[in-house]
């Protein structure tokens, strides 16, 4: 069989034979995959906001329920504080109420009678018990006024916005839809600052 030396000779050959082919599949193997992971920026949590409260408001006049006061919650408006105070009476003049009004804390509803045939004859309902701000009052606010509808309403608060706030009681004469029957009718219910 083999001599020794022969075997000997072999089992070199294949150790190295081993170590070059381990050495080449070190050599060969491919460079490593570095993964980087991109998570997604954190999302912003809304603030809470606060519950508004309930609003008190003065109802008087054809209603049911007269000289009542009404809690309603935040947002409603004039046709809900009639509702509450239990609809209007046979004798109300429904047409000079504005019901899409919308109340504020404080607020007094007149609903006048049947009697009462212009907006001179009506009791207008103010916001807060007090005069609205010509140069701060929202849409709604000043359709609240007698006699002032969405359309003037809006050229109202346009005026406002391209020439400037208002500065005295003429400037609202400028407005259309503002004459002078309906400046009069304002004189007493609206403020400038």
């Amino acid at each position: 069989m083999w001599s020794s030396r022969a075997a000997l000779a072999v089992f070199l050959i294949l150790i190295i034979l081993l170590a070059l082919s381990g050495a080449l599949l070190l050599l060969s193997r491919p460079e490593s995959v570095e993964i980087t992971i991109h998570p997604p920026p954190p999302t912003a949590t809304p603030a809470p906001t606060s519950t508004p409260r309930p609003i008190l408001v003065y109802v008087t006049g054809e209603v049911a329920r007269r000289g009542a006061l009404q809690y309603l919650p935040h947002g409603s408006r004039v046709s809900d504080a009639v509702t509450a105070a239990g609809g209007f009476t046979d004798s109300a003049n429904r047409e000079l109420v504005n019901l899409a009004g919308i109340l504020r804390d404080g607020d007094q509803v007149h609903i006048p009678s049947s009697e009462a045939n212009s907006l001179d004859d009506a009791v207008p309902t103010a916001s807060g018990g007090g005069l609205i701000n010509l140069n701060k009052a929202t849409l709604d606010e000043l359709m609240t006024l007698p006699g002032i509808g969405p359309v003037t309403a809006r050229n109202i608060i346009d005026f406002r916005e391209g020439v400037g706030p208002y500065s005295d009681l003429q400037d609202l004469d400028d407005v259309p839809g503002i004459g002078p029957s309906t400046l009069a009718k304002l004189a007493e219910l609206i403020s400038l600052d």
